[in-house]
């Protein structure tokens, strides 16, 4: 049988940070009908940024401008890439 200790460790956050955190704690408490400790908000605020790239869909507006340099780099780098040569079953064994 393994038996594993949880780490502890101290943080030092500022007095506006913790304030924040215990605020958090407490609105959870409301929330969930239980004791809520300022590990386990933390825990949740650091779960709820977990943002995907669809997150972010639509919202970057770019100019003409920026199109096009992004673009010509675009070209630059694929004229210096070469294509991946295809081979065959008969080449490879």
């Amino acid at each position: 049988m393994v038996t594993t200790f949880p780490i502890m460790a101290t943080v030092k956050v500022s007095e506006q940070t913790y304030r924040k955190l215990n605020e958090l704690a407490d609105e959870l408490r409301s929330r969930l009908g239980r004791p809520v400790s300022v590990d386990e908000a933390l825990a949740y605020a650091i779960g709820q940024n977990k943002a995907k790239p669809s997150d972010y869909a639509g919202s970057w507006s770019m100019s003409d401008a920026e199109e096009k340099r992004i673009e010509s780099g675009l070209e630059r780098v694929w004229k210096r890439s070469k294509p991946r040569r295809e081979h065959s079953i008969q080449e490879m064994y």
